[in-house]
C-alpha cells in the first residue's frame, strides 16, 4: 500500500454547522427537524442572520430579507437573534478545542482555523485528528461540525465548505488541483457575484479553465489586485486571506460575505454583531481602548479604512457600534457593493489602568458594571441578552 505524503503543516479550518440554528434546535428539542429562521421577526423590517439547513430546502439564506423568508417558507419557526448564548456556547466550542493545540486563529463566531502542525504523534492522522474533535464536540455540546483539513487556510476553508453539513474533508498533499477542480467557480471563497459574472462573460466557467490564463493576463483583465487573487486561488496558492500576526496591539472582527452586499440594513446587522464580539473579547482579555476602525473591501477587491480616536475609553458594544456606523458612513457611498467589513479596538491599553471620568461618573461606572457583569455571566447569556443589542434598536449617533 502506498503511503500518503506528508503534510508539513497540518490546518484545519473548523465551521460550526448552521450554528445560531443549530443552538436553539438543541436548546429547544421540539425544533429538531424544523425549519428554523433567525433574525427579526415576520412583519418587521429586517433581515435573515441565519437558518436552518431546513430551511435552506427552501431556499432562505443569511442576508435574505425576512419577508421574502416568510414567503418562501410561511411553516419556518421564526425566532429573535441571541447573541449572548451564542457566544457563550461558541466560546464553550472554542475552549474544547485548546485540548487539541494551543495555536487556534478564531475568525467568526462559528469558524476557527487550528494548527495541528506536530501533533500527529498525540492524536493520528490528520484524518483521525478531524474525527476525534468532531466527536468531542459532539459529546460535550450536542452539535455537529464540518471540517476541512489541508496545507494552507484557504484550502482548509474551501473543504469544510465541500463537506458541510457534519463532514470531514481531507485535501491530501500533492491533490490539491485535482479537489480545486471539482469545485465550481462560485464555490472558491471571495469570489462575488460581479467577478463570477465577468468571468462567464469571458466563457471562463470551471476553476482548470480559469488556470488557463497567465497571472499578467488576469491583471490585465481584472486589475492588479483581483487578478493576482484570481490567479493565487484557482491554483490553491494560499492568499492570505485569514492570516493575522502572531501578536497585535488591537481586537477586531470581520466578515467575508459570500455574495457582494450594498443593503444597508445587511451591513449595520453585521457591524452590530461584530461590535458584540469585539466587545466580548476586549473584556476577556482585560483590554480597553479609545480608537475605532473600521475596514471595507469591496467587490472589486480594493480596500479602505477609517478609524476615530475619543477622549475617553470605550466601554461598551453600543459605542463601538454608533461609531462603527459612523466611520462606514464616512467611506461607503451607500451603493457601492462591499464584500467584506469588519470593525475593531486599536491601541490597545491594560483594562486594569486607572482612568478618570469626564462627566456623568455615575453613568459611567454603570455602564461598565454592566459590560463586566454580562462578561461574567456569559455562560447565562440567554437570560441576561441585552435587548437593545438583539432587536437591534441601536441608532447610530448624529453629529
Amino acid at each position: 500500500m502506498k503511503n500518503k505524503p506528508e503534510f508539513s503543516t497540518r490546518i484545519l479550518h473548523v465551521d460550526l454547522d448552521a450554528f445560531y440554528a443549530a443552538v436553539e434546535q438543541h436548546k429547544n428539542p421540539d425544533l429538531q427537524g424544523k425549519p428554523v429562521v433567525i433574525g427579526a421577526s415576520p412583519g418587521k423590517r429586517g433581515v435573515v442572520s441565519a437558518c436552518s439547513y431546513e430551511a435552506r430546502k427552501y431556499g432562505v439564506h443569511s442576508a435574505m430579507p425576512i419577508s421574502i423568508a416568510r414567503r418562501l417558507c410561511p411553516e419556518a419557526v421564526f425566532l429573535p437573534v441571541r447573541m449572548r448564548l451564542y457566544q457563550a456556547v461558541s466560546a464553550e466550542i472554542m475552549e474544547i478545542f485548546t485540548a487539541f493545540t494551543p495555536d487556534i486563529c478564531q475568525i467568526s463566531i462559528d469558524e476557527a482555523f487550528l494548527d495541528m502542525t506536530g501533533t500527529d504523534r498525540l492524536f493520528g492522522s490528520i484524518e483521525e485528528t478531524g474525527m476525534l474533535i468532531k466527536k468531542t464536540v459532539k459529546e460535550k455540546t450536542g452539535l455537529t461540525i464540518s471540517i476541512g483539513a489541508a496545507e494552507s487556510r484557504f484550502l482548509a476553508k474551501l473543504a469544510s465548505d465541500f463537506g458541510k453539513p457534519d463532514g470531514l474533508h481531507v485535501v491530501e498533499k500533492g491533490s490539491e488541483l485535482d479537489f480545486l477542480d471539482q469545485l465550481e467557480l462560485k464555490d472558491i471563497w471571495g469570489l462575488g457575484k460581479k467577478t463570477l459574472e465577468r468571468l462567464n462573460d469571458l466563457n471562463i466557467t470551471t476553476v482548470k479553465g480559469l488556470r488557463d490564463f497567465s497571472e499578467n493576463s488576469l491583471k490585465t483583465i481584472f486589475g492588479q489586485s483581483a487578478g493576482g487573487f484570481l490567479f493565487r486561488a484557482c491554483r490553491g496558492i494560499d492568499i492570505g486571506m485569514y492570516n493575522t500576526p502572531a501578536k497585535s496591539n488591537s481586537i477586531s472582527n470581520e466578515t467575508t460575505f459570500q455574495q457582494d452586499i450594498n443593503d444597508r440594513d445587511v451591513l449595520e446587522r453585521v457591524l452590530l454583531e461584530l461590535s458584540h464580539h469585539v466587545m466580548f473579547r476586549t473584556l476577556k482579555e482585560n483590554k480597553k481602548s479609545k480608537s475605532i476602525a473600521v475596514k471595507l473591501r469591496f467587490s472589486d477587491f480594493s480596500s479602505t479604512t477609517a478609524q476615530k480616536t475619543l477622549s475617553h475609553y470605550i466601554h461598551s458594544a453600543e459605542e463601538i457600534y454608533s461609531i462603527s456606523i459612523e466611520l462606514l458612513n464616512s467611506r461607503w457611498n451607500g451603493s457601492s457593493s462591499i464584500r467584506l467589513i469588519g470593525t475593531g479596538l486599536l491601541a490597545l491599553e491594560d483594562g486594569d489602568k486607572p482612568e478618570q471620568p469626564e462627566l456623568f461618573e455615575n453613568e459611567f461606572e454603570r455602564k461598565i458594571k454592566v459590560e463586566k457583569a454580562v462578561f461574567r455571566l456569559k455562560t447565562q447569556g440567554e437570560k441576561i441578552t441585552k435587548a437593545s443589542l438583539l432587536n437591534n434598536k441601536i441608532k447610530p449617533k448624529k453629529e
